[in-house]
C-alpha cells in the first residue's frame, strides 16, 4: 500500500532534491557485496543458478527501480526469485550500513549542514527502496537534515519524473534544484520544469549527463550555483 502524506500547508519558495546513490552515498562500497552476498545465497538455497553479476554490470544498474534492476540482472528468473533476491540484497545492505560501512562523499554532510542552516529544505528522491534508504541516512549520520525522504519503494512510483511530481505537489514547492549522478535524474529534473546539476562523479556513461544546466565534478562544487541560482530569484 502506497504511504500518504499528510497535506503540507505552507508553500516551499526554494528546495533542493537530491539522489542517493552516487550522489551523496559512495553506493559501491555497499551493494556490490550485497549483490554478491544475495546471489550466493540464492544459490546456496538451489533456487537460482545462473552467473552472479560483475562488477560493471551491477555498477550499470544503479539509479534504476527495483523492477528495472532485476529484470536487468536476472532476466530470465521468476518473480519470486527476483523478489527474493531484492529482500536478500536488501538485508545485506542494511547490515553493512549498520557495520559502518556506508560511506558518503566528501563534503557531503557539511553542505546540507550548511542548506539547512540557511532555511532551503533538502530532501531525498531515490528509486531505492524505503528501508534502503532510511538506514542510509541513519547509518550515515544524516537524518536530522532531510525534510523528507521520497523514494519509489516508499510511493510505488513507476519512474523517478512521477516521483519528482508528487514531492512538489506534496510540499507545494515553487522552484526546486534537481541534483544526481544518472540520466534519470537529469530527466526527472527537465520534466518537472526544475534546475538540474548533474554529478559526475558517480555512476554515469559518457554522455548519460548531456542535457543538465551544469555538471560537477566534486560534491562541494553544488554549493556556489546553488547561491547563484537563489540570486537569480530574486
Amino acid at each position: 500500500m502506497t504511504e500518504a502524506v499528510k497535506p503540507f500547508n505552507k508553500t516551499i519558495q526554494l528546495a533542493v532534491f537530491f539522489d542517493m546513490d552516487g550522489t551523496l552515498l559512495q553506493t559501491e562500497n555497499v551493494a556490490l557485496p550485497a549483490v554478491k552476498d544475495a546471489f550466493e545465497h540464492l544459490k546456496r538455497e538451489g533456487i537460482y543458478k545462473g552467473k552472479t553479476p560483475t562488477r560493471e554490470q551491477v555498477l550499470n544498474v544503479f539509479g534504476m527501480t527495483i523492477e528495472q534492476i532485476w529484470n536487468t540482472l536476472m532476466p530470465d528468473a521468476s518473480q519470486v526469485v527476483r523478489e527474493k533476491a531484492n529482500t536478500l540484497m536488501l538485508d545485506y545492505e542494511i547490515e553493512r550500513l549498520k557495520n559502518g560501512e556506508g560511506k558518503l562523499y566528501d563534503g557531503v554532510f557539511d553542505v546540507l549542514t550548511r542548506l539547512k542552516e540557511n532555511g532551503i529544505p533538502v530532501f531525498v528522491v531515490s528509486n531505492g527502496e524505503k528501508a534502503y534508504i532510511e538506514a542510509v541516512v541513519k547509518y550515515t549520520g544524516l537524518s536530522m537534515l532531510f525534510t523528507d525522504l521520497y523514494s519509489a519503494g516508499r510511493f510505488q512510483t513507476k519512474t523517478k519524473n512521477d516521483l519528482v511530481t508528487k514531492l512538489l505537489n506534496d510540499y507545494r514547492i515553487e522552484h526546486a534544484i534537481m541534483v544526481g549522478d544518472r540520466h534519470s535524474d537529469v530527466e526527472a529534473g527537465k520534466v518537472n520544469g526544475l534546475y538540474t546539476i548533474a554529478c559526475d562523479f558517480g555512476f554515469a556513461k559518457e554522455g548519460e549527463l548531456d542535457g543538465a544546466d551544469t555538471c560537477v565534478t566534486a560534491f562541494t562544487d553544488i554549493v556556489h550555483i546553488i547561491n547563484s541560482y537563489i540570486e537569480n530569484l530574486k
